[in-house]
């Protein structure tokens, strides 16, 4: 079984969903088409990485991107969510992760009309932080997250900025496809990705309630 960490806690880990194109300078940056619906994919569990890990970029991409995230860890399972319910009483955790991606991979697939999950779903692709109480963020709609890599910052995301605001997204996360307790959600990435090299140490903070470190070998 594997398990992610809520506030010292193993949890069975679930489904990961992924936003994709969820801010507009991330968008601008990589030259995509604003989509007119929200973009989700998803990733194997055995895609997890925990915090500490040492990356081992896959063998078959010369390209891997990192892209910073906030995480939401669901709780409960959503069958009966409405829109008049809190959704945020769905969730029991706030993180911060890697959305880790073949670039080089992922845009020869789609030059080819083809699905690219393997650009998203190799090993140790979501890299996930631990997990803190979802009472210890009051207000994730508008609080904030960064990358740094070997000291220098490489990205800073404002939850304010997504297109796709927290309570759309679980919503129609839970009316499509159902939510359960120990799915992670990766909300989306900021502007600033870029490619990783050996050695590269990434620390990646939450406000000041959540610090994690990956280092890629």
């Amino acid at each position: 079984m594997i398990t992610v960490c809520l506030n010292g806690e193993a949890v069975a880990a679930g489904n990961i969903f992924c936003i994709g194109r969820n801010y507009v300078a991330h968008i601008e940056e990589l030259k995509n088409e604003m989509p007119s619906e929200m973009v989700v994919f998803g990733k194997p569990t055995g895609s997890l990485a925990g915090n500490g890990s040492i990356i081992k970029l896959p063998p078959f991409s010369s390209d891997v991107h990192f892209e910073c995230e906030l995480l939401l860890l669901v709780g409960k399972n959503t069958d009966g969510l409405t829109a008049e319910d809190d959704w945020r009483d769905y969730i029991s955790g706030y993180g911060v992760g890697l959305d880790l991606t073949a670039r080089d991979i992922q845009s020869r697939l789609k030059d080819k009309g083809l699905p690219w999950f393997k650009a998203k779903g190799f090993k140790q692709s979501a890299c996930v932080s631990d997990f803190i109480p979802s009472a210890e963020l009051p207000n994730p709609d508008d609080c904030e997250f960064t990358l740094y890599i070997n000291g220098a910052l490489r990205q800073h995301g404002q939850t304010g900025l997504m297109i796709h605001p927290l309570g759309k997204m679980v919503a129609e996360l839970a009316e499509t496809y159902g939510l359960q307790r120990g799915d992670i959600i990766f909300t989306g990435t900021p502007q600033g990705v870029g490619k990783l090299s050996a050695g590269d140490r990434l620390v990646l903070a939450l406000e000041d309630k959540i610090r994690a470190e990956f280092t890629v070998a």
